[in-house]
Order: C-alpha cells, then sequence, then structure tokens
C-alpha cells in the first residue's frame, strides 16, 4: 500500500514522472479506478496515448484482463499499439474467443492489422476453432502493404497452415517470404514432418543454408511424433551440439514409444557425458511417465531423489504431478498421497493423477472424499475426472453414488458424456449384476457403442452367466470386429456353467479354426535387491 502514501504525498505530477506511477498503480491488483483517476484528475496537460498504452500494458501483462478491458473502453483515443496489446493480453493467457472478437472490433474502427497483430492472431488461433481465420488472414496480408512477407509473419502463417493441415499453402507461403532466414526454414520443416510428408521435409532440412540447434532438435521432435524413432535417434546421433531441450525430445520419445530401457540408457549417457547441459523439469517429467508405465519404482524413486537434492520440484507443477503419477501408477498410493499434499501448487491434472491412483487400487470411497475436496478448493472437473471416478465406484461397488456422478455430469458440471463414460456405466451396472440397467444404458446411448461397451456388457454376462444377454453382447462385438477372442472364451464360460457342453466344444473348435487366441495374462516383478 505504499503507492497510496506516495500518492497522497504528491498530488500533482509531472509527467516525467507519469511512467514509474502508472507501473506502480497497476502492480496493485484492483486499482485500475486509482491509476484512471490518477491519469485523468491532475491538472496538467492531458497525458499522451503512449502514456495509456503504458498503463494498458501493465494490466495486461498481470493479468487485470477486465480492468484492461474497461481501461481500453474509456481511453479518448487508440492506436495500433493499444490493440496490439490487448491481443496480446488475451493471447497470453489463452483466451482466444477474446482475441477473435477484439481482432474484428479493429477492423470495424478502422484499423489496419501490422505484421504483429496478423502474427498474434494466428498464435492465438492455432489448435482451436478459430483457426478458420488463418487463410483470411493471409489473403489480408498478400492483398495489404504487407504482402511481401516478413519472417515472422510468414513463419507464422506456415505454422498456422500446419494446424489446419493445408499442405499446398506451406509452399507457397514459404515461397512469399521475403527473406528466408532460419526460423522460416524450420517452420517449413516442421510443418511437413507434422503432416506426414517425411521426404519432403528432409529434402527442405539439406536444403538449408545455415541449421541450428532448433533446426536439428525439430528434425528429431517430428520423427519422434511420427513414431520413427529410429530415424529420430539417427538425427539425434549426428547433432554435434545439443541442449537440454535436445536430450529431453529423444528422451520424451523413447518414453512414448515404450521404450523405457532406451529412454533410461539416454538419460544416463546425458548425465555423464553433457557435462554442461543438465536435466531440467521436462527431462525429468518424461523419465516419471517412463517410469509410470513401466511400474518401476525404484528407477521411479532414485530420480525423484536426485529431483529433490536439484530443487527443481519445489513450486514446479507438472514436474511434481509426474513424480505423484508414478508413485500411484506403481502401487505406492501413500507415497502419492504425502507427495500430493506436500504440493505448494495443484492443478487439474494433480487432482486427477491422485483420483486415479485411489480408482486403481479400489479405493472408491477415498477417491469420492479427495473429489468433494476438490470441489471445495474451487477446481472444476472435466471429463477425466468423472471417468476416472466412475471407474473408482466400480472397483468398490458404488452404484449408487457411481449414477450420481453419472447423472450430474451434464446438469452440475456441463460436461459432455463420451463413450468411456458409457463404457464404465455399463461396467459399473454389469459388476454389480444389474445386467437390465447395463443395457439400457447401451441402448439409450446417442451413438453406436464399441467394442469396449460390449466387452463391458459381455463380462459382465460371463460374471453372472447371463446367456441371453452374453450373446446380445458377442453379436454386438462380432458386428465391430470378428473373431475377437473375448467372444468365444467367455461364451464358453457361460455355456459351461450352463452344463452345454456340446456348444462349448463347438465353441472351442471354431476358436481354434479361425486362429482366435486368448490373450495370456503377464505380470513385471521389480527386484529391489
Amino acid at each position: 500500500m505504499m503507492i497510496w502514501g506516495c500518492r497522497l504525498l504528491a498530488p500533482r505530477l509531472t509527467t516525467a514522472v507519469y511512467p514509474s506511477f502508472i507501473k506502480g498503480y497497476a502492480r496493485c491488483i484492483y486499482q485500475y479506478d486509482a491509476s484512471n483517476e490518477l491519469l485523468c484528475g491532475n491538472n496538467l496537460t492531458a497525458p499522451s496515448i503512449s502514456y495509456w498504452n503504458k498503463l494498458l500494458k501493465e494490466h495486461t501483462r498481470v493479468n487485470q484482463m477486465q480492468s484492461a478491458q474497461k481501461l481500453f473502453d474509456e481511453m479518448p483515443d487508440r492506436d495500433a499499439v493499444s490493440w496490439n496489446t490487448m491481443l496480446a493480453g488475451f493471447s497470453n493467457f489463452k483466451q482466444t474467443d477474446k482475441v477473435y472478437q477484439y481482432y474484428q472490433m479493429s477492423f470495424q474502427c478502422g484499423l489496419r492489422p501490422t505484421a504483429f497483430t496478423i502474427s498474434i492472431v494466428i498464435t492465438s488461433v492455432l489448435g482451436t476453432k478459430f483457426n478458420v481465420l488463418i487463410p483470411q488472414l493471409h489473403a489480408y496480408v498478400v492483398s495489404s502493404p504487407l504482402s511481401a512477407l516478413s519472417v515472422y509473419v510468414g513463419s507464422a502463417l506456415l505454422r498456422g497452415y500446419t494446424d489446419i493441415g493445408d499442405v499446398s499453402a506451406l509452399g507457397r507461403v514459404f515461397d512469399e517470404i521475403r527473406v528466408k532466414d532460419v526460423s522460416s526454414w524450420n517452420a517449413l520443416v516442421f510443418g511437413y514432418m507434422t503432416l506426414g510428408l517425411q521426404s519432403e521435409a528432409l529434402r527442405a532440412f539439406k536444403s538449408m543454408p545455415d541449421k541450428n540447434i532448433i533446426s536439428w532438435t525439430t528434425l528429431v521432435d517430428a520423427y519422434v511424433k511420427n513414431k520413427d524413432i529410429k530415424r529420430a535417434r539417427d538425427i539425434f546421433d549426428q547433432m554435434v551440439e545439443r541442449n537440454v531441450v535436445s536430450w529431453t525430445v529423444m528422451i520424451s520419445g523413447y518414453a512414448q514409444n515404450g521404450k523405457f530401457l532406451d529412454a533410461m540408457e539416454l538419460f544416463l549417457i546425458m548425465l555423464r557425458t553433457a557435462h554442461q547441459v543438465r536435466p531440467n523439469s521436462c527431462t525429468y517429467s518424461s523419465m516419471f511417465d517412463a517410469c509410470a508405465d513401466e511400474s518401476s519404482f525404484i528407477v521411479g524413486m532414485q530420480l525423484h531423489s536426485r529431483v529433490i537434492k536439484s530443487g527443481l520440484a519445489q513450486d514446479d507443477v507438472i514436474l511434481s504431478t509426474s513424480i505423484l503419477d508414478m508413485y500411484a501408477k506403481c502401487g505406492n498410493i501413500d507415497s502419492a498421497y504425502k507427495l500430493f499434499e506436500s504440493m505448494a501448487k495443484k492443478n487439474l491434472v494433480s487432482w486427477n493423477s491422485l483420483l486415479g491412483g485411489y480408482a486403481r487400487h479400489g479405493l472408491g470411497t477415498r477417491a469420492l472424499q479427495e473429489f468433494k475436496r476438490m470441489k471445495e478448493n474451487g477446481i472444476k472437473p472435466d471429463q477425466v475426472t468423472l471417468l476416472t471416478l466412475l471407474s473408482a465406484c466400480t472397483h468398490e461397488g458404488l452404484v449408487e453414488e457411481g449414477v450420481q456422478l453419472y447423472e450430474s455430469m451434464g446438469t452440475e458440471f456441463g460436461i459432455e458424456i463420451g463413450m468411456k463414460h458409457y463404457a464404465c456405466m455399463v461396467n459399473l451396472y454389469g459388476k454389480a449384476g444389474q445386467l437390465e440397467k447395463a443395457v439400457k444404458v447401451i441402448q439409450e446411448m446417442p451413438f453406436k457403442p464399441d467394442v469396449v461397451v460390449w466387452g463391458a456388457l459381455l463380462g459382465a454376462c460371463g460374471s453372472h452367466s447371463s446367456l441371453q444377454l452374453g450373446e446380445l453382447a458377442a453379436l454386438g462385438i462380432s458386428n465391430l470386429k470378428k473373431d475377437h477372442p473375448a467372444i468365444y472364451s467367455l461364451l464358453s464360460k457361460i455355456h459351461g456353467e450352463k452344463g452345454t457342453w456340446t456348444t462349448v466344444c463347438e465353441l472351442r473348435k471354431l476358436m481354434n479354426d479361425r486362429g482366435a487366441r486368448k490373450q495370456n495374462a503377464g505380470s513385471w516383478v521389480e527386484s529391489i535387491a
């Protein structure tokens, strides 16, 4: 509150000290009215638009977007900087709908976008429903004074057309870029690889007049995303210089493709040889994900020890959540809970990881208790949350609680019910022996059930020896995936319990004739010695 004291001591300001007072007021949350009064209430020449823009920038920088909007609406004049400041603020805080709205408003007010405007809007709409703007932005650029594409706008357009999957536009935009630097080449290579055009990407990569570490890392990352992990490693090994991003991309590539031992080996090589490069939070997160997928508890604990010594996880919610998820998936739910409680910051993913741990261990009641606490902390659930909770209820036989959650998805939380949620409900009713209700869920689905839904019903019929409904489920699976082994094995089980051994023999013969094999069970045992 020191700023308030300063204001009382200096009721009359000169234009020379406006900037420092603007910054001070804007940093105080909810001080819009005071800062506006500061600008308007002094008996001096009205501040110029540059001072308004500085105040506006401070508001957007600290995410006071509501007060920034109010300030913007009351500005006596606005220029391109004013509009770009608002667009950048909305973009930084992922308010894409506002970016779209204010971009349209700028046109209506007679302002023509600058190269910076175009770049902001393109970056904001990537991966959203507003990416339909990209061709329109491109058309405006080529028909305006910006027709000679700058590298900045050109690279943004390349990313934009990659996002909407327009292959032909990539080459066209690249040709239009006035001066091509390494960033535009990198964007072109990334675009081709993202769209699965590996030969074109490699050709562009080899044609680059200059390559930097980002160029090489882009190619490695692109091969990883295309699941060509061998080619990715070949490119990685050719790199003369590597940074932590390069190492992390390759390690993460192994982890994402289920190659835990390769990820571990490369991580150890990084520790031994890359003396100037230390693992960062993303590197460790990839390793913890790999440990979780492989249930490698011992390695996970050793990595956690390194992280504690490095101090990386202290305020990193993503890394802390990765460690939590590793403990939960490796079976140590108590350690997962203790870590969760120690986290200074928690987000939705953190809560979902904890709830998932309870669900996997059949602790439905504890999952529901934590869900209640999650809501009390103001965290809104998503589809994953509800799917996890339905699974938790299924494991513990909490039918009533599961039904209540299912019915509240749309009414209370505004969450669209998906195929997996329906499968969970079929499984919930099925395991409880309420097969007719399970069938009713399938009949009321707004889309055709998949193999998982029919499989949940078939499994329940096998557990409760319901031949009639079992044959219905088997027919549903057969229509989608013929000769699925579950059809034969579970129907054989049901017929065996009914004593119709002739049918059992026929099913087993049919299974052998069609080469449908029952999946073998497996387990992973990690030695502590």
